[in-house]
């Protein structure tokens, strides 16, 4: 599932038209398998009300700065970043501790422009929803990776966000498909994969097991065990980002 069109996807957005869909989750795995296999990333997390991140990668009470100090206090980024002790090339920023503090799109630009030069891959970690908040600045990114589940209400919203950006005239999309399993699928009567990738309009680049080792990881802010069936995932996504051919495997 190579994707020769993917031209040098450096800075990574990461969003989705409704809370739940597992997004931070997906930021999570991407950036730390990136990590893995060699490239210098760095996430920064812009969903003020959820910050999870510093819990997600088990280092909760030990992130000193965050997005908050370089917005509000006008520290320099990479002061303010902290490296995540299970993957030595990756760090993250993030989110402010107020969740009422906002950033514009021309503040995500110059931050990432900051930066950029340092990293391999930027992730960008959105809010959820469908706002013109968050529309501009999704838009500044190389590539927007749209996710959704085999939920009917994630479908829609994923669908309605891709529309709009492909009304801006915004390309660079694809589609991950988050929590997936048979009885999912069944459960919420779609028939296939096929079906979610028509509904939505957009490329496939990976499909993301609902994988219990993953909520248990992440909650106790354990290192993702080697068995984990999403890790694969992430891997071959990650892989696929850096222009790789690998095939898709769902299991």
């Amino acid at each position: 599932m190579a994707d020769s069109k993917l031209k040098d996807p450096k800075l990574i957005a990461i969003t989705s038209g409704k809370g739940g869909t597992g997004k931070s989750s997906i930021s999570y795995g991407i950036g730390y398998t990136l990590a893995k296999q060699g490239n210098r990333t760095l996430i920064i997390e812009l969903d003020f009300g959820l910050r999870c991140l510093d819990i997600m990668f088990g280092m909760n009470g030990n992130v000193k700065y965050d997005l908050g100090n370089v917005l509000k206090d006008h520290m320099q980024i990479l002061d303010a970043v902290t490296r995540v002790p299970s993957a030595s090339n990756l760090e993250i920023l993030c989110a402010p501790k107020d969740p009422f503090m906002t950033v514009t799109a021309k503040q995500v630009v110059e931050i990432c422009r900051s930066v950029r030069k340092y990293y391999d891959f930027i992730i960008i970690d959105t809010g959820a929803g469908i706002s013109s908040h968050v529309f501009d600045i999704v838009e500044q990114a190389n590539l927007i990776l749209v996710v959704t589940t085999p939920d009917p209400i994630c479908i829609r919203d994923a669908t309605m966000m891709s529309d709009e950006f492909y009304t801006r005239g915004n390309k660079r999309q694809r589609l991950l498909i988050n929590k997936v399993s048979a009885e999912a699928i069944k459960s919420h009567m779609i028939r296939n994969l096929d079906e979610i990738i028509d509904t939505v309009g957009i490329q496939l680049l990976g499909v993301i097991p609902d994988d219990l080792m993953l909520k248990e990881s992440t909650g106790k802010g354990q290192t993702l065990p080697v068995d984990a069936p999403s890790l694969e995932a992430f891997d071959a996504i990650s892989r696929r980002l850096t222009g790789e051919h690998v095939p898709l495997v769902i299991r």
